[in-house]
């Protein structure tokens, strides 16, 4: 019998959990030394997790953490309205296929309703297969083109 899987929205009591979020990122990407070797202190990520333009969401089977959502609310100008923009999300390798990533954008999409934003958007690399699936399940598709352009103090 499998341990149901839970989701918790992070606040700034949860540096730990935010921690192990972490970890799994840097795992299920195959990049732990970027997830890992930097990782901010407490007061930042304590910071981070009760600010309303942010939102971690994990995905727990018991006390691992098995998935994972880091996003960020962006207010808008244009309107009295906010967007919420998928930074990360990934699920652990061992758990894939189990409709963990789509459970914690339905999670997402409530925080999101709560908050005021009224679309959700992610990007996707080229080749990422999965992701394409999930994305294109959930929502419609854009072709677009994303630039990333260095700021002077990341150019020195």
């Amino acid at each position: 019998m499998s341990v149901p899987i839970k989701f918790h929205a992070l606040g700034p009591v949860d540096v730990t959990l935010m921690r192990s979020v972490l970890k799994m990122f840097g795992e299920a990407f195959n990049e732990v030394h970027t997830y890992s070797a930097e990782q901010p202190s407490t007061s930042y990520l304590q910071n981070l997790l009760s600010r309303d333009t942010f939102i971690a969401v994990a995905a727990m089977e018991g006390q691992q953490t098995v998935g994972g959502v880091a996003a960020y609310v962006l207010p808008k100008f244009e309107q009295e309205r906010s967007e919420i923009y998928i930074y990360d999300l990934a699920v652990a390798g061992t758990h894939r296929r189990r409709g963990i990533a789509t459970a914690m954008i339905t999670e997402l999409k409530t925080i999101g309703a709560a908050r005021g934003a009224y679309v959700i958007f992610v990007q996707a690399d080229y080749g990422d297969d999965p992701a394409i699936a999930l994305y294109t399940k959930l929502g419609k598709r854009e072709n677009v083109m994303h630039f990333d352009i260095a700021t002077d103090a990341r150019s020195s």
